[in-house]
């Protein structure tokens, strides 16, 4: 029997350990595993708001007016297209989440170990460097996915399978056309993960230093709380110029030409505050979210013998 032995900021075992010093690999699928069940899980739970997030902010392209609220779009959903339409392209996302958030939350603390070890401690701010590299790379390899999720989500009247879709797109667009998206994706990404985890991380210290709270589902919640507003706050921007680059389809009259011309679009033709265009559901979404992710992210991971994040 194994016995796993926990040493701060890192995931260890007390057997020998591999030639070039890796720990053994059913340490290294529970510590990826349950990043990644615990941000499905999440997913799953907010998805809806997902759907609504993504037709906010494809609404009045291009143009200034009044836009529809949060309460409104669920209504016009509902009344036109039905319940089924608040789960458009939920496998997809679930895959996703399972890839990106195992990914994202599961280098984090890999990144936050070599910094440690190459400047001799661990800041605020290197958290937040190794939070950034976590996200970025974990979207890179997993964009397709994201861009066939939002396709499908706008593609309420048109059955069609996540393969189907896929190949379509692969098909009219070039195989290309799955990666549109991802410089702002990736920044998205990164913003996320750097204030997300480092906003957990660092008031998970501050609440155990300046509070009577302990290591437990008290402290989780609140301080994954904290880190659902800070990271709303931060990646609204970036996930409305995400959106609407990863739903252009006709490459030869690209309304966008890339993430900056995007954005300064966006703030000309349709005002400043456009950026922040579903925001209210963002918050709505990954306030939940994080909260949900993390709070059982740590569950799973004292119930694998992993320490807390």
């Amino acid at each position: 029997m194994v016995k796993i032995v926990v040493y701060e900021g890192s995931i260890e075992s007390n057997e020998e350990k591999h030639k070039w010093g890796l720990p053994k690999t059913s340490t290294i699928i529970c510590h990826f595993g349950t990043s990644g069940i615990s941000v499905a899980a999440a997913t799953a739970v907010t998805h809806p708001l997902d759907v609504l997030k993504v037709r906010l902010q494809m609404q009045l392209v291009g143009q200034k007016g009044p836009l529809t609220g949060l309460g409104q779009m669920f209504t016009q959903i509902m009344r036109n297209e039905g319940f089924s339409a608040m789960y458009l392209g939920l496998a997809p996302s679930l895959t996703r989440s399972v890839l990106y958030g195992g990914l994202r939350l599961g280098l984090y603390e890999p990144s936050k170990h070599v910094c440690e070890m190459a400047f001799g401690s661990t800041n605020i701010f290197l958290k937040i460097l190794a939070g950034g590299f976590a996200g970025s790379f974990a979207t890179a390899l997993t964009n397709p996915v994201e861009v066939l999720k939002v396709r499908l989500q706008m593609n309420s009247g048109i059955k069609v399978s996540a393969v189907g879709e896929m190949r379509r797109i692969a098909s009219d667009e070039g195989i290309t056309a799955l990666w549109k998206g991802v410089g702002p994706a990736m920044a998205r990404a990164a913003t996320l993960t750097a204030s997300q985890l480092a906003t957990y991380d660092e008031s998970k210290r501050a609440l155990t230093r300046w509070t009577p709270l302990e290591q437990g589902f008290s402290l989780h919640l609140m301080s994954s709380t904290i880190a659902g507003v800070v990271s709303t706050l931060a990646t609204a921007p970036m996930d409305m110029v995400k959106t609407r680059l990863m739903l252009q389809k006709d490459s030869s009259n690209r309304t966008y030409r890339n993430s900056f011309h995007c954005a300064y679009q966006v703030m000309l033709t349709e005002g400043p505050r456009a950026l922040y265009k579903g925001g209210l559901t963002i918050f709505a979404r990954l306030g939940p979210q994080t909260t949900i992710t993390f709070v059982l992210c740590e569950k799973l991971r004292e119930l694998s013998g992993l320490h807390a994040i």
